[in-house]
């Protein structure tokens, strides 16, 4: 959480005052401790803070969801556990680099941690002996998919006793059939964003792709305008369509962004007992994205995508103490949301005057990360907490009611 440009074993050692990176390597290479009790304790203590937070908030009936996504960091070389030439979204293109599926504990209205990760590694570097003892790759480990990986992460939470009323995840996941079989197995409702050309049974011997179906929606009929839940510039509308299918479980839940008209499908599970409508189902989906911002947070302030190691083991106990660093600070965050918040009144009508005093908005993760690591002495740094916090509130309200605006418009489309 402190305040350095980069966070790794160099730079670290040199802010404790030590001589030499070598207790830091150590931690990470040569130390004796168990990486995935580790990481457990952080996910335990993660999910039952968030938890609290929700019911201190009164937000305990908002949704528990299990986002899956991957992550990725650029690494120079061949040597580095799992590095290969891939699609790297933090770089935008193909780039030499390694990738990690998280999973992310998200309460509605309430705060977001990552509570697991898998390393994905490819398959050639797991069955070459000279090159897996080179990367520190364990003697045991076999290839596995990041659809199997996200069903690794899963069981991991359910052996802690973590229960998700939803999993989402983009398409890489609402792919794995694997994954969705493992799902229904156990009773898991799930909202997995799947391809255009995702194919199935809406009717006895009647088999479209998604695309086909939503061809046959039209333009308005079928489409209900809904909020997939409030941003940080206030509702994000889209016009939704919920589809059976020959099983009473399943349904096809497409997205129609109200601008660009862009369509995205999620291929939803609802196990017995649970009411096949769409509304929970559209919360759900609009609850994957904090994983990204969990992604933004672990970067930005505690150093996810910075560490100079390269064997397996390191890799993975560098990202348990990112996410220990996370988990604390978004717990923190949480649980003073209603004492930190001095934020207006969002606003009511398209034209209405700004108030006279914004307020501020209630810590964030970043700022509380700032706080913990390095508290700023009386006088400018703590000026520029508040200056800070003060203006996030006063944007927000503008964007606020600018989508005001928007919303009147959506009002027209509907009647």
């Amino acid at each position: 959480m402190c305040d350095l440009r980069r966070r790794n074993g160099w730079t670290i050692a040199e802010r404790s005052g030590d001589r030499a990176p070598d207790r830091t390597q150590r931690l990470l290479n040569r130390a004796v401790w168990d990486t995935w009790a580790a990481m457990g304790v952080v996910r335990r203590f993660a999910v039952a803070g968030l938890d609290e937070a929700a019911r201190k908030t009164g937000q305990r009936r908002g949704l528990a969801v299990g986002a899956i996504d991957e992550t990725g960091q650029v690494k120079a070389g061949a040597r580095t556990a799992g590095v290969k030439r891939q699609y790297l979204g933090c770089a935008g293109k193909v780039a030499n680099g390694i990738n990690t599926v998280h999973l992310s504990y998200v309460r509605e209205g309430t705060g977001h941690a990552l509570i697991g990760a898998r390393q994905w590694i490819p398959r050639e570097q797991i069955g070459g002996p000279a090159t897996s003892q080179l990367m520190g790759l364990p003697a045991d480990l076999v290839f596995r998919t990041k659809g199997q990986l996200a069903i690794d992460t899963l069981t991991d939470a359910a052996g802690d006793g973590v229960r998700l009323d939803f999993v989402c995840g983009d398409e890489v996941y609402g792919s794995c059939t694997e994954l969705r079989e493992y799902c229904e197995d156990h009773d898991q409702a799930y909202v997995l964003q799947v391809p255009s050309s995702f194919r199935l049974t809406v009717a006895s011997g009647v088999m479209l792709t998604c695309q086909q179906a939503a061809a046959r929606l039209g333009s308005r009929r079928g489409w209900e305008i809904r909020s997939a839940g409030m941003g940080s510039k206030g509702e994000r509308w889209y016009a939704w369509a919920w589809l059976g299918t020959v099983s009473p479980r399943h349904h096809l839940l497409i997205r129609r962004h109200l601008t660009t008209g862009e369509l995205a499908y999620h291929y939803c599970y609802l196990p017995e007992g649970q009411p096949a409508s769409p509304s929970r189902a559209i919360r759900a989906a609009g609850l994957r994205w904090p994983c990204e911002e969990d992604f933004e947070f672990s970067k930005d302030c505690f150093g996810l995508d910075q560490s100079q190691v390269r064997r397996y083991t390191a890799i993975a106990r560098h990202t348990v103490l990112v996410m220990a660093a996370l988990a604390i600070c978004a717990v923190t965050a949480a649980l003073l949301r209603r004492r930190t918040s001095t934020a207006a009144p969002a606003p009511v009508l398209p034209g209405q005057p700004p108030p006279a005093n914004p307020g501020m908005i209630p810590l964030t993760v970043p700022e509380t990360g700032r706080l913990l690591g390095h508290p700023p002495p009386p006088g400018s740094a703590g000026h520029w907490l508040d200056w800070r916090r003060r203006h996030q509130a006063c944007s927000r309200w503008y964007h606020q009611r600018t989508r005001l605006a928007r919303r009147l418009e959506i009002t027209l489309v509907r009647q």
